[in-house]
């Protein structure tokens, strides 16, 4: 997509994003039941890829998927912050970083979405089983595989971003321009993303196994297996 295209459609995004916040932040049962199921699945994810987290290698890109594309914290504010300096993020971003922030919004809104339905569903407290239920029936398996492409498409974004030529100087130069423009928290979430990527062997292949582990449990999950979070490799 040209910048124009991408700055469309992070605006569209941002903004989807910004409405489901404010209506689960209005809403104290609904809020409160929306962060236990993002906790719920943030420690599965961990489950999940522990040995992503555990290895020095992968430790950090595993971190940034983790902590920055699927965080509990309330972002309400930084999505607001972030929705008056798109114009400003058009003009100092590289075109290949501003896709790779597009994506990740992109992904957070569709997250936020199914997770909203998912809480309408669970409430505060909830066991595994309830919430494997409530996936099958909160969104469909079409959302899901999108969710998981989005995850693939930020994920070689940023194999892509850290192969632009000196991306990693051009970035550390923006630091106070960004600062100085409001884009502060955003120029840092895109040097830990660079900087994760940057320092692994294999950048591609991490991201090939967390799709493919996630791919196999969202399939699980509709195919009515018992114990879908469980690996099947022993």
């Amino acid at each position: 997509m040209s910048n124009p295209q991408v700055v469309s459609a992070l605006r569209r995004e941002l903004a989807s994003v910004i409405a489901a916040r404010q209506a689960a932040k209005s809403d104290p049962k609904l809020h409160a039941a929306r962060l236990a199921v993002r906790a719920f699945q943030a420690q599965r994810m961990a489950d999940t890829h522990a040995d992503q987290l555990a290895s020095p290698d992968t430790r950090a890109a595993a971190q940034f998927f983790l902590h920055d594309l699927y965080s509990t914290a309330d972002l309400t504010d930084r999505d607001a912050s972030l929705e008056r300096v798109v114009p400003a993020m058009e003009r100092l971003l590289p075109a290949a970083a501003l896709a790779t922030v597009a994506d990740a919004i992109t992904l957070d809104a569709l997250s936020e979405r199914l997770d909203a339905a998912m809480a309408d569903r669970l409430g505060e407290t909830f066991a595994e089983n309830d919430y494997i239920e409530a996936y099958r029936k909160a969104g469909t398996r079409a959302d899901r595989e999108l969710q998981i492409d989005h995850v693939a498409s930020v994920g070689r974004a940023l194999c892509e971003l850290i192969r632009v030529p000196l991306i990693g100087s051009t970035l550390a130069m923006m630091r106070g321009p960004a600062k100085l423009a409001g884009l502060g928290e955003l120029q840092s979430f895109l040097e830990r993303g660079f900087k994760a990527f940057k320092s692994m062997k294999d950048p591609r292949a991490f991201v090939d196994t967390a799709v493919q582990r996630e791919t196999a449990i969202m399939r699980r999950l509709y195919a009515g297996e018992a114990e879908p979070f469980r690996s099947r490799s022993g």
